[in-house]
């Protein structure tokens, strides 16, 4: 990950970081140029999944078919018996 320096548009380096959850940490920086010097913290958080993790999808659908009544998983899996046929 690049940092930077918010003071000199410089590169900085991550010291240390306080991770305070799963989905949030404080990085704790420092400004590389020597004219600067620069401390600083910056938040990381967990945003978003742009793709869920494989067996979610899985998961999901068995559970879906299970809720489902018996008439309608028999034709769906008729449906994907022929399709393979």
């Amino acid at each position: 990950m690049k940092i930077v320096c918010k003071a000199c548009n410089g590169k900085a380096r991550i010291a240390s970081r306080q991770v305070l959850s799963l989905e949030f940490s404080k990085l704790y920086c420092l400004c590389l140029e020597p004219h600067c010097g620069h401390q600083f913290v910056m938040n990381l958080t967990y945003s978003h999944a742009t793709r869920p993790p494989a067996g979610t999808i899985e998961q999901l659908l068995f559970d879906r078919l299970r809720d489902l009544p018996r008439a309608q998983q028999r034709q769906l899996f008729d449906q994907l018996g022929a399709a393979s046929a």
